[in-house]
């Protein structure tokens, strides 16, 4: 098992746990790869600890294939014969008995899995807490999920568990600072340029990162991992989209299709661009998708009165799936037939401009550090994402990669810049222009940033037209 990296802080959050005097309920959940059944196996390393994982929904698994299984793995980790698994309330009577004295954790994982098929199986689970195993005070029950929508509608909006859950965690993906530690040795040998160009392809998620041969260059790591046909990120979209999705996998699949071949679409665009009427279960489907961190719906806002407006984009925000559907999937059939083996990614139509886009999500996943680089403390921002502005009789439209509106009536306008070259001084007259057409209320001062990963020439610092300009590699050192 690789060494465990990073989550400091929902580390320290659970060992609080272990100073109380009653049984504690957790729910952990986070996109697939996130690392949550690790961090709970790394929280429990010192106690005793056992893990009980659902099974992945295929065609022909039943809740009786679930009970079995739990009934299967019970056996396993407590050395004891294997029970009747007709009833969960049985199966959650036998595990209370092995966990009833002393210091135990206990992780049911992929919990949407294990009780998707039975309408009961939550009711009984409410029922076993209440009645077992909240009667060991040193007993720490964790719930685990990938299907962020199914979590937050069966157990943290649900009546049932109102009261009960003591801690909520939702794993992000790693800091860059944390995401540089996978380099290990080599760290101080690669540039920010390259580290970012695999982060801009994998995201912060720990199990993708371990993958990566540290030795290798981004474009080597990247072909291995993902134009190759026995690569591990080339077959990783169709199994977790499975995995979550089941037999629906086809239209979350349509939805993220359609965002990526028209990025930074309204909802009604959406249903325009499907083909399909207005429908609750598309807004559904969404949403589904925007809980399990695979899009985001970005707000725009008025800056004269600092509200959200109901106007609202939706763009593909995870790095691996924006990758993936943009680049990996059209070139399926050719990655199949190993046509990448010997070539260099670098020779493919567009890599230098994907890149450019996927390194934007990028620098948004990483905003708050992104802020403490600028001195903005959290309290002083009154909203901050990409920002457009609709274009109308009274102004031109205008669309702000990120940007950051403090309560001292500030606006700083944020241009974000990919390159293997340093960044050249046209750029001034490109953010000019979107500050021209920007409808600032009359009392605002704006502030430009540049943010880069790879320099700046002299004659763009020259101009003197930037208030900031940042290197983002600088968050790879941070500590």
């Amino acid at each position: 098992m690789s060494s465990f990296v990073g989550r400091k802080n929902e580390l320290a959050i659970l060992n609080e746990l272990l100073q109380r005097k009653t049984a504690s309920f957790v729910v952990v959940k986070g996109r697939r790869r996130i690392g949550k059944s690790r961090l709970i196996e790394e929280f429990a390393k010192d106690h005793n600890y056992g893990v009980i994982s659902g099974v992945p929904p295929c065609k022909g698994i039943t809740a009786q294939h679930q009970r079995d299984e739990f009934a299967q793995q019970m056996a396993r980790v407590f050395a004891m014969p294997v029970v009747s698994a007709t009833d969960w309330s049985d199966l959650f009577w036998h595990l209370a008995q092995q966990t009833q004295k002393n210091r135990v954790i206990i992780l049911l994982d992929e919990i949407s899995w294990m009780g998707s098929k039975d309408p009961g199986f939550l009711g009984k689970l409410k029922n076993a807490w209440d009645l077992h195993f909240k009667k060991n005070p040193k007993l720490i029950l964790v719930l685990c999920g990938s299907v962020s929508s199914w979590v937050e509608k069966n157990i943290l909006s649900s009546t049932g568990f109102v009261g009960r859950i003591d801690l909520t965690l939702t794993l992000e993906e790693l800091s860059l600072a944390e995401c540089n530690q996978f380099w290990g040795a080599q760290k101080h040998q690669v540039s920010a340029y390259e580290k970012c160009k695999v982060l801009a392809v994998m995201g912060g998620v720990p199990r993708y990162l371990e993958l990566m041969n540290s030795k290798h260059s981004a474009e080597q790591a990247i072909k291995q991992l993902c134009f190759l046909k026995e690569g591990f990120l080339f077959r990783e979209f169709e199994q977790i989209f499975h995995d979550l999705f089941g037999r629906r996998k086809g239209a979350y699949q349509k939805i993220l299709t359609c965002l990526i071949k028209h990025p930074q679409v309204s909802l009604p665009e959406i249903f325009a661009l499907l083909g399909v009427p207005k429908s609750g279960v598309i807004a559904e489907y969404l949403n589904d998708l925007v809980m399990a961190g695979f899009v985001a719906r970005d707000f725009t806002w008025s800056l004269k009165t600092g509200e959200l407006s109901k106007l609202s984009h939706f763009r593909v925000s995870d790095n691996y799936v924006r990758f993936y559907l943009k680049y990996i999937a059209p070139n399926k059939a050719n990655i199949e037939r190993n046509a990448y083996a010997d070539r260099s990614l670098t020779t493919l139509p567009g890599w230098d401009a994907i890149m450019a886009l996927q390194f934007e999500n990028l620098v948004l996943r990483n905003r708050a550090a992104l802020c403490q680089l600028l001195r903005i403390e959290p309290s002083e921002i009154v909203y901050d994402n990409p920002y457009f502005q609709r274009n109308s009789m009274k102004q031109a439209g205008c669309q702000i990669d990120y940007m950051i509106h403090t309560r001292f009536n500030c606006v700083y306008v944020c241009e974000i810049k990919f390159s293997r070259l340093p960044v050249k001084a046209q750029v001034v007259d490109e953010v000019k222009q979107k500050i021209k057409a920007l409808s600032l209320p009359r009392n605002f001062s704006y502030r430009p940033v540049l943010i880069h990963v790879n320099g700046v020439e002299d004659e763009l610092v020259g101009t003197e037209f930037f208030a900031k300009i940042i290197d983002f590699g600088a968050l790879l050192e941070q500590s």
